[in-house]
């Protein structure tokens, strides 16, 4: 086991598990209350809110690279890890909210550094830094109210950046603009070429 603060840990880190939408919500005389896919239904049908939407993405970037099956921690130093090793942040934006709109909301990603969790030790790390190898941008493009659905792959556009070039291009920067990523010389892909470009992108780095 490990240390913090040099006492032993008494709660270790709590893996997420896999669970069925049939399992059931019990009330004091073990009593079914509801499903877990009724709960579900309840809190995460507002897809287009930034929270889901940005856990969307995260999941459509998973499929890509097929590694979904592997359970989200909502916790770690990175959002994804590719079967070969690669670190991956995912960041999303949208033109439409849920709410009243008098214009389109403009494309801005979070981007600052961060004290990285270990969870081995039960401490943070001691530098702030961008704890990837890469950052997908994720932005949910569709502009008509009528026929917009995140779980549509083809409404979304994905921009790969190395976040080495963002250390060197921006700093400590702590957001950054569609507008800039596209400057810095993202590579601008489609769903289905997402998997290849992260693949190529970290291939031409170390070569």
């Amino acid at each position: 086991m490990g240390n913090y603060s040099g006492n032993t840990i008494k709660y270790p880190a709590i893996e997420p598990k896999t669970l069925s939408p049939d399992t059931q919500l019990i009330d004091d005389n073990n009593n079914e209350i509801a499903k877990l896919s009724d709960y579900w239904s309840w809190a995460h049908s507002d897809l287009l809110c930034n929270t889901e939407r940005g856990i969307i993405a995260e999941y459509l970037v998973a499929c890509a690279l097929g590694i979904q099956k592997n359970d989200r921690i909502s916790w770690d130093k990175y959002d994804l890890l590719s079967t070969n090793g690669i670190r991956i942040e995912v960041k999303a934006s949208g033109y439409i909210q849920t709410w009243e709109q008098k214009e389109l909301s403009k494309i801005v990603f979070g981007v600052h550094k961060s004290y990285g969790w270990n969870s081995v030790s039960g401490e943070y790390d001691d530098t702030q830094k961008r704890q990837s190898d890469i950052y997908v941008f994720c932005v949910h493009k569709h502009k008509e109210q009528n026929t917009i659905d995140p779980l549509d792959a083809k409404q979304w556009g994905f921009y790969v950046v190395l976040t080495k070039l963002l250390d060197n291009k921006i700093g400590n920067q702590k957001t950054i603009s569609l507008s800039s990523v596209e400057k810095l010389g993202a590579i601008k892909c489609s769903y289905s070429q997402l998997k290849e470009t992260i693949q190529h992108s970290m291939e031409y780095d170390n070569g």
